[in-house]
């Protein structure tokens, strides 16, 4: 590894737009939007706008383990978001996401349309409103959303600090892919501790927990993220890889892994989805690499 240049902050910071390598164009230290665009509203009660990245698998699982619960009121819209094209900028998307990120749920099932983001926010409200995946004893409830805010304040360093430096950025930094490997194993040393003890990250039953984990610390461990199992030993997490397995072979979660996926296989990807047979017809407007 080499380390870039000796670096002094300069007193004032100003925005570099040339920095920032492979998705410098879609950081900015503003926000709102750029360009109006409106957003596609679909025929059933829950809009979602997405991509399938990590946070946006959480939320795509879910929808579809609740549906394959029988819950009909959790079908769903799924319109593909490309954060590449700057559409999370579009004056519809910030309408209901300020922040700008993927995922965005509207929910138009009441007389007022409500808007929901963040992740984790989404899960949470999804097993409010449908009484799934989340406990109601109280130790067992306060287990899981105890993980599953694990997840967020942990996932930083794995996506936007190891994830950023060992994959994405465009100078390799001993320093900081040290710090967050570190990090990252530290994590994955407290899942494997967690998940020797139990079945699920809650306890005995699979919840929103293990949905909001499974996508980023279950797709290191299955190779999927950054192709460093190897950099960072993987297979030594004995426990969150059976757990991982065990998840990953939920054909809930291996449909809700398609959906907005723009990369991989293209057997792999459904740019959107509108009915439960888009899984099984997926024509060539709705599974296009190029679209």
């Amino acid at each position: 590894m080499t380390d870039s240049p000796e670096y002094t902050p300069p007193k004032v910071w100003t925005w570099n737009k040339g920095s920032g390598g492979r998705f410098a164009n879609i950081n900015r230290p503003i926000a709102g939007p750029t360009h109006d665009k409106e957003l596609p509203i679909g025929r059933h009660p829950l809009q979602l706008y997405s991509l399938g990245t990590p946070n946006g698998v959480k939320v795509t699982i879910m929808l579809e383990e609740l549906l394959a619960l029988g819950h009909n009121g959790a079908e769903y819209d799924a319109w593909l978001i490309k954060i590449g094209d700057g559409d999370q900028f579009g004056s519809g998307f910030v309408s209901v996401n300020p922040n700008s990120k993927i995922p965005a749920l509207m929910d138009r099932s009441g007389p007022k349309p409500i808007r929901v983001f963040e992740s984790a926010s989404i899960l949470t409200y999804l097993a409010e409103k449908f009484g799934a995946f989340l406990p109601t004893e109280p130790a067992t409830r306060a287990e899981c959303f105890s993980w599953l805010f694990w997840q967020m304040g942990s996932a930083p360093y794995l996506g936007g600090g190891f994830g950023h430096f060992y994959a994405y950025a465009p100078t390799t930094i001993e320093y900081a892919i040290d710090r967050f490997a570190m990090e990252v194993k530290r994590q994955l040393d407290v899942l494997d501790r967690r998940l020797a003890e139990s079945e699920y990250l809650a306890g005995d039953d699979y919840t929103i927990a293990d949905m909001a984990v499974w996508p980023w610390y279950g797709g290191l461990v299955k190779g999927w993220l950054y192709e460093a199992g190897e950099f960072l030993q993987v297979q030594d997490y004995k426990n969150v890889v059976r757990w991982a397995d065990a998840i990953g072979n939920r054909p809930a979660v291996q449909r809700g892994r398609m959906v907005n996926r723009v990369f991989g296989e293209p057997s792999t990807q459904l740019h959107e989805r509108h009915d439960a047979s888009d899984f099984d017809t997926k024509t060539q407007d709705k599974l296009n690499p190029a679209g």
